[in-house]
């Protein structure tokens, strides 16, 4: 059973960056595509960013391209999501979650783990 747990949320203003971390209970990233999720008040979770160790690729949403950024420390079993130029509209929960898939995925379905969520707040 993989366990993750998210930090670094937070309140900032706009433009503001934030960091957060997702750490893993193991060695999952040679094995596991890792993403981001993000939920909003009122809207379904949707895909942020995700990385897929094995083939040393990420992919982002339209909508955090150019912002926001996804790495990992294989020694530390964590990934990050590095967050730039925060945006009101960036305000939502943020789940960090793993999926046995071979590729990059996008939907919730295929991602097996998840963390509890960190709280971001943009203030306009």
């Amino acid at each position: 059973q993989v366990q993750l747990e998210e930090s670094g949320g937070g309140l900032v203003q706009a433009g503001d960056s934030l960091r957060l971390s997702c750490a893993a209970s193991e060695r999952t990233f040679s094995r596991y595509v890792m993403g981001w999720f993000r939920q909003a008040p009122g809207k379904e979770r949707e895909f942020v960013a995700a990385i897929n160790w094995s083939g040393a690729s990420t992919f982002s949403a339209d909508s955090v391209k150019g912002r926001f950024t996804i790495s990992g420390d294989i020694a530390k079993n964590t990934v990050y999501l590095q967050m730039n130029s925060l945006k009101p509209e960036d305000t939502a929960v943020y789940y960090c979650a793993a999926s046995t898939s071979r590729l990059i995925v996008t939907t919730t379905r295929p991602y097996n783990y998840w963390g509890q969520g960190t709280q971001v707040t943009v203030s306009s």
